[in-house]
């Protein structure tokens, strides 16, 4: 019998020669030569084989990282970016970088079959995706849990970022407010500047082999760094908000009377509102007569339970942008040393030295404090006036501040000192006029060009 004969009556194939090695993909999309995988794979063969290629090429890929294609959903990356970028954090970063992460979480997500509601996936997502549980947090409701195990799901690979068309579309779901409308400026900044930062970090952990929104041309808008000067009341007007403020509310609950000192702080030494919240007795030097003296070491920034690692709603931080243990000396003007001390007679201060606190000794929160300033432009602005944007905020008080330190001539890099900024900053930002300033100025040119309307006495 032939040895080549088989039993089975087929022809056998002729064995291939020993130095030959099997035929390998060229492309070139005739018979015969394609991948046995993409036989195999069928319609999906064509990626497989791209992908099996990428994996195991020698060399970094531009989209893959040293360990081949990444495994991992956004999703599950974003938490895990969350948590490891939790420890040491302010709280309102936390809060910032959540927001962020929830944003893109949202645009990442193929289009499932039972797709909740977005603002019960934002609400699951803000509350419990991207937050490592502090002290006193209860336990995961089950419908919360049922919707991120959806978003598990429905998660895009975080490799698909490398696609520039839904690159473009994540970037432009951060210009959108929960309304639909467009979001600021400085909003849409801090959404991308945290994007940026966690691609980075994939980058590094070896999921990404390069950084995806380097190939995407998009940008935020510049955001306005000049202070509206329609914003800036001058002294006249300063003083009639704060005596207005001590009117709002009853006078045995005094809403109003507890915050005029508060109020005070932010126009006359020019604090932001939390570090007028943290002011302390033994921080101060508040003499009978002349100017007093602060010591700025500590602020209290509102910003909630789920973010503080104490479970409180104010985070306890050092100066803003500074080193922790830095201290601020701010002078004090003799009016707002007779306010202060006219408060610690009336209300006392707090267990902790705080001079402003609420009836129940509490930290003064955000809301407390823009509700009775609401009231107070009502009663003290005429009604031109309370629907400008003058004073409509706490903050502007600061703003006001500055502005009349610089009109009065005062050295700038005394003002950035006073106020904790950098000169380039204060004079970017609050070199701007005080509110009708121009009349005063107008007034000073007017009667210099009225002293040569005379003609000039030729005898002298």
């Amino acid at each position: 019998m032939d040895p080549n004969e088989r039993h089975d009556g087929a022809t056998p194939e002729p064995a291939q020669p020993a130095d030959q090695s099997p035929a390998q993909p060229h492309g070139d999309g005739q018979p015969g030569r394609r991948s046995a995988v993409a036989d195999l794979a069928g319609e999906f063969g064509a990626e497989l084989v791209r992908a099996i290629r990428a994996g195991l090429s020698q060399g970094a890929s531009p989209m893959y990282g040293p360990r081949g294609p990444s495994q991992l959903t956004w999703y599950a990356f974003a938490t895990e970016y969350a948590r490891a970028h939790w420890p040491g954090r302010a709280a309102k970063t936390r809060d910032e970088v959540s927001e962020a992460l929830t944003a893109v979480t949202l645009a990442m997500l193929f289009d499932l079959p039972g797709r909740p509601k977005e603002q019960l996936l934002r609400r699951a997502l803000r509350h419990w995706a991207f937050v490592v549980p502090g002290p006193g947090q209860g336990e995961m409701p089950a419908e919360d849990r049922l919707l991120l195990q959806w978003v598990a799901k429905a998660s895009r690979p975080l490799a698909d970022l490398h696609d520039p068309v839904l690159a473009r579309d994540v970037l432009e779901s951060l210009r959108r407010k929960l309304d639909g409308g467009e979001a600021a400026v400085e909003t849409m900044r801090r959404k991308r500047k945290v994007l940026v930062h966690a691609l980075h970090y994939a980058v590094e952990r070896g999921e990404l082999g390069s950084h995806p929104l380097n190939r995407v041309r998009w940008r935020v808008p510049k955001p306005a760094v000049a202070v509206d000067p329609r914003v800036v009341a001058n002294p006249h007007q300063a003083r009639d908000l704060l005596s207005a403020a001590s009117y709002v509310g009853g006078y045995r609950r005094a809403r109003g009377r507890r915050l005029v000192g508060f109020f005070a702080g932010m126009y006359y030494a020019g604090l932001r509102p939390e570090e007028a919240v943290a002011v302390a007795l033994p921080d101060c030097r508040l003499p009978r007569t002349g100017w007093g003296r602060l010591i700025v070491h500590r602020t209290l920034p509102q910003a909630g339970k789920r973010w503080t690692d104490t479970g409180e709603y104010h985070d306890d931080r050092g100066l803003k942008n500074r080193p922790p243990g830095e201290t601020r000396v701010v002078p004090l003007p003799p009016h707002l040393v007779t306010l202060w001390r006219e408060h610690v007679a009336t209300f006392g201060t707090a267990d902790d030295g705080r001079l402003f606190f609420t009836e129940q000794g509490r930290i003064i929160s955000y809301t407390t404090y823009h509700r009775v300033w609401h009231e107070t432009r009502d009663l003290a602005l005429p009604p031109a006036l309370t629907s400008t944007p003058l004073a409509k905020r706490p903050y502007d008080l600061r703003h006001s501040a500055l502005s009349t330190w610089l009109c009065a001539g005062a050295d700038p890099a005394e003002v950035a000192q006073r106020a904790g900024n950098s000169v380039e900053v204060l004079l970017s930002r609050y070199a701007k006029c005080l509110y009708d300033r121009q009349s005063i100025n107008n007034q000073r040119i007017e009667g210099l060009l009225s002293a040569y309307d005379r003609p000039p006495d030729l005898d002298q």
